[in-house]
């Protein structure tokens, strides 16, 4: 499948407008478009998946390694795959955007925020393209979206300031319809604040897509396409030994990997339940709770049955993994921004409150002091953490994870561990081998 990287000059540049643009363009000249996002995002991808109705794959060298990078790429659908960066192009020491275009060979298209500059666009492309040469790496800096750019002598000056190595691509006009609204976490989710069809349509039309489609290339190297999924739906004779876990997902818990529930379907049958619309824990020998914004629904959460009936498993000695919006409602409590406090699962000696900037953003390192559900001792886990909340835990709190890279729950410490339940501010990804160790236990 062939492929380019949207990448930009910074962060809030307008990457996600112009990938969902340059979707929209490939899908309306007939293309089967496949989405992807560099780096461990979760909410960029739901407006991926809302324009090209499959999911988003996540491309992250630190997560997955340069293997399962090209694996989680080679599972995808379509003759096309655009590929959003993150942050600036080369920005990010664990997994830049520049890295994982490096690592897949793929093109750069980088997106340029025209709207007070014409020249200067092309100087900022052209410095681009040469500052890979300066630190040693194999990036192809080949076109440019100029986002927030007028028509008529606006573009045809920038076009006019590109070196020839370097394709106008076209633009994404200025229109407040295409700002996407955002909280604590980054922007809302795809389905709370989709971009507006007639708009997205209009930034569509003004970039080049016979351009596009013929700089996209093939990756570098091979992979071997994972094997499907099993599908989902409801239990036959011969998936009678197959472990059932219950993965929770509705409004509070959104944040899970495609790639994290297609391994879970792999291995076990996967009950999806909604707490926070009242369901109770369905029957199941593990629990999964991704993150997500329990913050956001922790009245609906505090007054779900699900709480009390995963307190109840978990005593019983189920399974029961939570990450980072997962660990908070299996906690003593949350309290939310706005100073209320409610009871959550308590499966989990510690407090957890909400605070008015982010206390950590970083991919992580943890390795394990203990066997844990997701690792034995002495072994080590890459993952991602980025969070709001605060988590007080009792003096006699065990942990399973020492951190070497992160911050985790106290600055040394992470995977808050009771029965076999564990609770972690890390966001891993099946490439970890941590849902294998998982399921290896139920």
């Amino acid at each position: 499948m062939r492929g380019f990287v949207v990448g930009g000059t910074a962060s809030g540049v307008g990457k996600t407008v112009a990938t969902l643009a340059a979707i929209r363009a490939l899908e309306d000249a007939g293309h089967a478009v496949q989405a992807a996002k560099a780096g461990p995002d979760f909410i960029d991808p739901s407006h991926h998946e809302r324009v090209t109705g499959r999911p988003s794959r996540t491309l992250d060298l630190w997560l997955q390694g340069e293997g399962g990078l090209r694996r989680n790429y080679a599972r995808g659908e379509g003759d096309v795959c655009v590929v959003e960066g993150v942050m600036g192009l080369y920005d990010g020491d664990g997994s830049s955007t520049a890295a994982v275009a490096e690592a897949l060979d793929l093109p750069v298209v980088l997106v340029v925020d025209a709207s007070a500059g014409m020249e200067s666009v092309g100087a900022t492309a052209l410095g681009f393209r040469a500052y890979a040469d300066r630190i040693g790496r194999e990036i192809d800096v080949v076109g440019v979206i100029a986002q927030r750019a007028h028509g008529g002598r606006h573009a045809d000056g920038i076009r006019g300031a590109l070196p020839d190595e370097v394709s106008y691509l076209g633009r994404v006009p200025p229109n407040d319809d295409l700002d996407v609204p955002d909280r604590h976490l980054g922007l809302h989710m795809g389905d709370e604040s989709p971009v507006p069809d007639d708009a997205l349509a209009a930034a569509a039309e003004g970039l080049r897509t016979d351009r596009l489609v013929d700089l996209a290339r093939e990756p570098a190297g091979s992979a071997e396409p994972a094997e499907p999924a099993e599908p989902t739906g409801p239990v036959g004779p011969a998936d009678g030994d197959r472990p059932r876990v219950a993965v929770a997902r509705d409004d509070a818990f959104r944040f899970a990997y495609p790639a994290t529930i297609e391994r879970l379907r792999e291995r076990a049958t996967v009950e999806a339940f909604a707490p926070t619309a009242g369901d109770p824990l369905p029957p199941c020998d593990g629990v999964y709770l991704p993150g997500g914004y329990p913050e956001l629904h922790a009245a609906d959460l505090a007054a779900s049955p699900a709480l009390d009936d995963i307190a109840s498993a978990a005593a019983e000695g189920t399974p029961v993994l939570g990450e980072c919006g997962g660990l908070m409602a299996l906690a003593e409590s949350l309290t939310t921004a706005a100073g209320e406090s409610h009871a959550m699962a308590g499966v989990l000696p510690a407090d957890v409150e909400m605070r008015d900037r982010y206390q950590a953003l970083d991919h992580v390192a943890l390795r394990a002091t203990r066997d844990a559900p997701t690792a034995s001792a002495g072994t080590t886990l890459r993952g991602h953490e980025f969070h709001y909340s605060e988590a007080d835990p009792a003096p006699d709190a065990r942990f399973a994870f020492e951190v070497e890279r992160g911050t985790g729950i106290d600055g040394d410490r992470d995977g808050l561990i009771e029965h076999r339940t564990l609770g972690t501010y890390c966001h891993v990804h099946p490439e970890s081998g941590a849902f294998d160790a998982f399921l290896d236990g139920l």
